[in-house]
């Protein structure tokens, strides 16, 4: 037969996305045939990769350089019934085998052996830092649609996988988006590029804060990393030099966030914390001859997550950029792996968060030895003479129009000194800090605004 294109077919357990080519998929009422089939593509896999039997059980106790061995020797029917094993992909999502071990065996694969695996296992292909993002594009979209066409598909599920879709939607003339990153356990992390990680000069990381959630949040979430990637767009004349072409901003709902049930514990920010540093580690290594300015964006509880992962010692940063920060206990910008001089500070007026110090050191205090930015412009910007207005409270920071959002993208394209200048220039000295320690509570989640 010549070459057909690929099909979805549902099963009683779940959908799997498999090639016409493949009979024994196709057949699933001949076990019989379906089993010999297996153990032929199996045995064909292993004879050129490890020359042993592998199967699934074995790469579910792999970890390391081992995982990635063992996935490249299963044939295609174990790839897909890997694809949708817990404790694969829990090792995929929860304990991956480093982004350099994972490059280096990807671009040892022959071409054909790495379609091979995209097509046959996108959940744990979609998901390896280390893989190019352009095939974790492919992958994940894979998974998406697959997930979608799902006849046992629950309401819940539904939803999050939704909203995901939602967020790939572009307008026509804006940068293309990539689907990075998609965990379809429980409620869900999903990482969206707008623009391509693997040329940008500039790539800006954009972490949110208590309350997100892939249902709720997702494609509002995606769509302010777009108009921050608008926003650079338009500074591009100003931008200091860089390694590539372009800005690439993404959407990270890559950890599980707070709300009011765990809000005081430190607990999901430092698991966040892992997992920022090994989405940064993933993209220094595929950048490795040609790295970007890497800049980082964290909002609220976002912000203690990223100065977590930045006082690791795991992950380094050329900028920081937090807002409506409820402190960490990072002691001063000289404890961060920040370039000198570039961790910057914003507090929106009556922002009850900004300042707090709430989890500990506020980054916005004297002794910390940040860069306050200078937000005070007025409410109203057209009748206050302004070019941008003022954020107000605690979900305004990045929406069009605020002085907020024209600093944080000239951080982004290297031009912090333009922002610091701006600052020294400005008559507010600090205005919209909070200095009070507010209650936590008073930003609930039926507050949330769209763009938050």
């Amino acid at each position: 037969m010549p070459p057909a294109p690929q099909v979805t077919v549902a099963s009683t357990a779940a959908t799997r996305i498999v090639p016409v080519a493949d009979p024994a998929a196709m057949l699933p009422t001949a076990p019989a045939a379906a089993a010999a089939a297996s153990s032929s593509s199996s045995s064909t896999s292993t004879s050129t990769t490890t020359g042993g039997g592998v199967g699934v059980d074995d790469l579910a106790a792999a970890h390391g350089r081992a995982f990635v061995d063992d996935l490249g020797a299963l044939g295609a029917a174990d790839l897909r019934s890997a694809a949708t094993d817990r404790r694969v992909v829990a090792t995929v999502q929860d304990d991956p085998p480093p982004a350099q071990t994972v490059a280096q065996w990807w671009s040892h694969l022959p071409a054909d052996e790495q379609d091979r695996l995209r097509v046959h296992a996108p959940a744990l292909v979609g998901n390896l830092e280390g893989v190019p993002y352009a095939v974790r594009d492919q992958a994940n979209r894979a998974t998406l649609t697959a997930g979608l066409a799902d006849a046992d598909l629950g309401a819940a599920r539904a939803a999050m996988l939704g909203q995901v879709r939602d967020s790939l939607v572009q307008e026509p003339g804006d940068p293309r988006r990539f689907l990075v990153a998609l965990d379809t356990r429980g409620s869900g992390r999903a990482a969206i590029s707008i623009g391509d990680l693997d040329t940008a000069a500039d790539v800006t990381v954009v972490v949110p804060g208590m309350f997100f959630t892939v249902t709720g949040q997702m494609t509002d979430f995606t769509n302010t990393a777009n108009d921050l990637s608008r926003e650079q767009a338009t500074l591009a004349p100003l931008a200091a030099t860089g390694n590539g072409s372009g800005v690439a901003v993404v959407a990270w709902m890559g950890y599980r966030t707070p709300d009011l049930s765990n809000i005081l514990s430190l607990g999901l920010a430092r698991t966040g914390a892992e997992r920022l540093e090994r989405t940064v580690a993933g993209l220094r290594v595929i950048r490795s001859g040609d790295q970007p300015r890497v800049n980082i964006v964290a909002h609220s509880y976002g912000s203690t997550t990223a100065m977590t992962a930045l006082a690791s010692g795991r992950m380094t940063a050329d900028t920081l950029t937090v807002l409506g920060s409820p402190g960490s206990d990072v002691r001063t910008a000289d404890d961060l792996a920040v370039a000198t001089g570039q961790v910057f500070v914003g507090g929106a007026h009556s922002d009850p968060i900004a300042g707090s110090g709430y989890f500990g050191t506020d980054p916005g205090g004297a002794s910390f030895g940040s860069t306050v930015l200078d937000l005070a412009g007025g409410a109203d910007a057209l009748s206050a003479g302004d070019v941008f207005r003022r954020p107000v409270g605690h979900n305004d920071y990045l929406k069009p129009g605020t002085a907020s959002l024209h600093d944080v993208a000239l951080i982004g394209i290297g031009r912090g000194d333009l922002v610091r200048e701006q600052v020294r220039r400005g008559k507010s000295g600090g205005d919209g800090i909070v200095g009070a320690s507010p209650d936590m509570y008073l930003v609930r989640p039926q507050d949330l605004q769209p763009r938050d």
